[in-house]
């Protein structure tokens, strides 16, 4: 995935930075697929960004693994779950890579200045954040586009999940479905609204996932979307 991935956005001047989970720690049943573990997937993570000459970017669920992963992947992400946890946002800032802090789906947007603080006490001045939509009734997720706006406004960059954002949290039963089919058009929406990337789960045959089935982007329709997109940013930038 990383390989053909890698090879659409260079035909279409994309910047890249690729994603993969380890382990999917917060799957909705305890039957789901988690991960091979944190240090065979960093490993695997490092051989891709080395062949590919990629940034990449990963999970980070401790502090111990936020070191482990530190010395091997460009970017740590903290999940939205966890995105206020103290000593997991130290043990990130500590390794001196950059950071992408998920917002929780319970937070509002000026909130994630407090979290932009704790980085920073740390000594992490390169961080992101990246809005997934928020907690909206049961088994549901709202991206409300305001967001966007009021964290850029804040000073500080934001990511827009696409894919994370039509989710229906646990809305299977025992696992989490969605409208994959949305993903691109509020992608769309965000690139209009003004964010600084765009995050989005794409698969060669989505059906097959083994996290997220119902929101992946279709490998062979990803082309199309970043034209898209890049004629949107070219137009509102």
């Amino acid at each position: 995935m990383a390989r053909e991935i890698a090879k659409i956005c260079d035909v279409e001047d994309v910047d890249l930075i690729f994603k993969a989970s380890y382990d999917k720690a917060n799957r909705t049943s305890v039957k789901s697929f988690r991960g091979m573990g944190a240090r065979e997937g960093c490993e695997i993570l490092a051989a891709i960004g080395a062949e590919l000459k990629i940034p990449t970017t990963t999970d980070v669920h401790s502090p111990d693994e936020a070191k482990l992963a530190g010395g091997l992947i460009d970017l740590l992400q903290i999940p939205a779950f966890l995105c206020r946890q103290t000593e997991l946002l130290k043990a990130a800032a500590q390794t001196g890579r950059a950071v992408n802090v998920k917002k929780g789906q319970f937070l509002a947007p000026w909130d994630v200045k407090n979290i932009a603080d704790k980085l920073i006490a740390f000594g992490c001045r390169k961080f992101c954040f990246t809005e997934r939509g928020t907690t909206f009734g049961y088994n549901n997720l709202v991206a409300d586009m305001r967001s966007l706006v009021w964290i850029r406004e804040q000073g500080y960059f934001v990511i827009f999940d696409a894919t994370h954002s039509v989710q229906r949290p646990g809305g299977g039963g025992d696992k989490t479905s969605g409208d994959g089919a949305l993903a691109p058009m509020l992608a769309r929406a965000a690139m209009a609204t003004g964010c600084d990337g765009i995050f989005m789960e794409v698969h060669e045959k989505p059906a097959r996932a083994m996290s997220d089935a119902a929101n992946q982007v279709p490998l062979k329709d990803l082309p199309k979307h970043l034209r898209m997109l890049k004629a949107i940013h070219a137009a509102v930038a």
